[in-house]
């Protein structure tokens, strides 16, 4: 059985994540898969929009799978991770830049690689399971697939609250924050795709109030500091234990890398320069960073506890996010 179901149903083109016993995680060959039906269907008039959506209750996507791409690194094979992590942000460039409405259904668990699918669809669907988040500052990464883009363009600062603590974020916050558009009880998902393939018509999506915004009363201010010693420092004067307890867990590199990505993400005119400059950290990070301290302690061993080593200074940063010559993210085939 394929991982995903690709599929064309009445006026719709159907992409369903089929992997729910490892939670939907997105694998090298799905994002290749998923593109090619996207390019497939471009042009294909009887398909007026794409659906994704997923099997399981437990999870749409819950982020990239990052086994083999761990495994590769501990050999010496960085060339792996440069490969999926390429592909599947062409991928994700693909999706914000489609030319037909694409809906995302998000039950469950959002994490990381599915927000790289769902987060930039044209319309963006949650429900009372939802629960989205960042969370790669945990495993040594730094929020990629476009995540930059997303969190940069939160009210506030929301998005280096996102990338620095992980936080997940349910229906109402994922709202507020930019990460979907509509809410609407799960029960009523079927119903909706129904008419959404009979009627190839997206503008038949309508969507309820959604449950209460809680980030909207937090106070972030911390998260304007300078740096992340500076957050830090913020927040210990505040008193903020429940934003201190993740940071203090996550990779220091990781941090101080996503918290100067989110800021420059801002200034970004497309997505595609946020994605390049993701791809300038993680084409470097199987040999430069956490990641692979991360991936283990969080994914292979399960251990729960990673000794972070990589260097976060500043200067260090900077050397991960310069520009990587011939080996620079490119444009030039079809988005």
């Amino acid at each position: 059985m394929s991982d995903l179901n690709i599929r064309k149903s009445g006026q719709a083109g159907r992409i369903t994540f089929n992997r729910p016993k490892a939670l939907n995680a997105l694998t090298h060959q799905m994002a290749l898969d998923l593109h090619a039906a996207l390019n497939e269907w471009r042009d294909y008039p009887q398909v007026a929009l794409v659906i994704i959506d997923a099997e399981g209750e437990k999870a749409f996507c819950a982020g990239g799978d990052v086994a083999a791409v761990y495994h590769a690194g501990l050999r010496g094979d960085h060339q792996a991770g440069r490969d999926f992590f390429r592909d599947e942000y062409r991928m994700n460039a693909a999706i914000a830049d489609y030319p037909k409405p694409i809906v995302a259904f998000m039950q469950g668990f959002v994490m990381g690689g599915g927000v790289g699918v769902a987060g930039h669809a044209g319309h963006r669907i949650v429900g009372d399971t939802t629960q989205i988040s960042m969370p790669e500052a945990g495993i040594g990464l730094i929020p990629d697939v476009g995540g930059t883009w997303l969190l940069g363009r939160a009210s506030g600062r929301i998005g280096e609250y996102l990338a620095l603590t992980c936080g997940r974020i349910a229906a109402g916050d994922a709202i507020h924050a930019g990460f979907a558009d509509s809410y609407l009880p799960e029960a009523e998902w079927p119903g909706l795709i129904s008419l959404l393939e009979e009627t190839g018509d997206a503008t038949r999506i309508t969507g309820i109030d959604p449950p209460p915004v809680s980030l909207a009363a937090r106070d972030l201010s911390a998260f304007g500091e300078r740096n992340v010693s500076d957050i830090i420092a913020a927040l210990e004067k505040n008193g903020d234990e429940e934003a201190l307890k993740p940071i203090r867990r996550n990779s220091p590199l990781s941090m101080a890398a996503g918290l100067a990505m989110v800021r420059a993400a801002r200034g970004d005119r497309r997505m595609q320069e946020s994605l390049s400059r993701e791809y300038r950290f993680t084409w470097r990070a199987t040999k430069h960073s956490d990641f692979l301290e991360g991936v283990r302690a969080q994914i292979i061993d399960k251990d729960r506890k990673p000794q972070w080593s990589a260097d976060p200074s500043e200067t260090h940063v900077q050397k991960l996010l310069s520009p990587l010559g011939e080996n620079e993210l490119r444009w030039k085939e079809k988005a």
